[in-house]
């Protein structure tokens, strides 16, 4: 793995050397654009909008207008606006991770230690791991700050970046069922069926059966066969009989 960012964890006074590397990947297939009528393949391209021209990246700068002016900003910029936050991953409490609700969470990474932080990096796995807590801190990553949680994970630390609250939208705009309130034996026999499918959580049990698939449908039709798909199963029926669906249902799963 190729590391996308290197620098330290602030841990009190105790300064841990790391490096950051992505921690997931796509599970989708790589498709290709095409056009339509020949099959030849769809190129992105940055046009400067005045000359209508190609402008290749390394001529591609940021900026920002003030009064109408763009202001342009360099790699060194965006270091020196917070040099603590663009190279120190800063954990400012440590928190109960059943606390940090999931609609905050947002994308994993693995730290890594440097040979010379290998023994403050084991101490705080260790700690986090004997303690049962998750450091809260942030760090700047790609010119923008994150929010960011670390936890020990499979005898190393990961880092899970969050959403600051001002990034989550309210509900108040959506509609909340105000009638159809369920009845005392509805809600004993949601119950019983929710018992019934409780199981410990194994995520190696779930996998991405969309794409292969996809993929099946694909060599089909590399070779000239028809692909024959699965018979769509209903799980939606007309019926107010809410009792006789969750009684249906126990049955199905016992």
């Amino acid at each position: 793995m190729r590391a996308i960012w290197n620098g330290a964890i602030g841990f009190g006074l105790v300064n841990i050397p790391v490096k950051l590397y992505s921690a997931s990947q796509e599970s989708t297939l790589d498709l290709d654009m095409l056009d339509k009528k020949d099959h030849a393949r769809i190129k992105y391209q940055r046009i400067n909008e005045d000359s209508g021209k190609v402008v290749a990246w390394k001529d591609i700068v940021k900026a920002y207008k003030v009064s109408g002016d763009y202001v342009v900003l360099d790699e060194k910029d965006f270091a020196q606006a917070n040099p603590e936050k663009s190279k120190t991953i800063n954990i400012d409490s440590f928190v109960d991770e059943k606390e940090v609700d999931s609609i905050y969470f947002e994308t994993p990474y693995y730290l890594a230690p440097d040979k010379s932080g290998e023994k403050p990096y084991r101490l705080l796995h260790d700690a986090l791991e004997k303690s049962g807590k998750a450091g809260l801190g942030s760090f700047v990553l790609r010119s923008k700050e994150h929010l960011c949680l670390i936890k020990p994970y499979n005898k190393i630390l990961v880092l899970n970046r969050l959403r600051f609250a001002e990034e989550i939208r309210e509900t108040t705009e959506l509609k909340s069922p105000a009638k159809g309130k369920p009845s005392a034996s509805e809600m004993k026999m949601a119950m019983t069926l929710i018992d019934q499918l409780t199981s410990d959580f194994n995520i190696k049990k779930f996998k991405d059966t969309y794409s292969s698939e996809l993929m099946k449908l694909i060599r089909a039709k590399a070779k000239g066969h028809k692909f024959k798909a699965p018979a769509l199963k209903v799980t939606h029926r007309k019926t107010n009989d809410l009792m006789a669906l969750l009684k249906s249902s126990i049955k199905k799963a016992s």
